[in-house]
């Protein structure tokens, strides 16, 4: 996609290729970029939150609004943590009282040791060496 900037397109593909091809430059770079920019990103959410934690939402009217806001911590903090336990107590009920829903069919067949099954093989990328 950069080679198709003009004029500098052919140099912008070199320069982040690290050379004329693809190579170990490349890949070390594209690497680095891959896991240092989640926190790149989370660093700037967290100023983006704090800014507006500090001076509050943009009000288009210019009108104060504070009248109408509800405090964060005890209201939407405790109503966050119920909410979770309830999630938690209905996971836990269905794990325990119907935990054959959540497993494979397949493992309800009894099994014949003399057998393979059919239905075992690799993934496609390994059947170049299963027999």
């Amino acid at each position: 996609l950069l080679s198709a900037v003009p004029y500098l397109g052919m140099d912008l593909v070199q320069w982040i290729w690290g050379g004329f091809a693809v190579d170990n430059a490349t890949l070390t770079r594209f690497f680095t970029f891959h896991f240092i920019f989640p926190f790149i990103i989370l660093a700037l959410m967290m100023i983006h939150l704090l800014f507006l934690h500090q001076t509050g939402s943009n009000n288009p009217l210019g009108l104060n609004s504070n009248v109408d806001k509800i405090p964060f911590h005890p209201y939407f903090i405790y109503k966050d943590i119920f909410g979770f336990i309830v999630f938690l107590w209905i996971l836990i009920f269905f794990i325990l009282k119907f935990n054959y829903l959540l497993m494979d069919p397949e493992n309800f067949i009894p099994a014949n040791p003399l057998v393979t099954p059919v239905h075992i093989q690799p993934e496609w990328y390994f059947l170049f060496a299963y027999a």
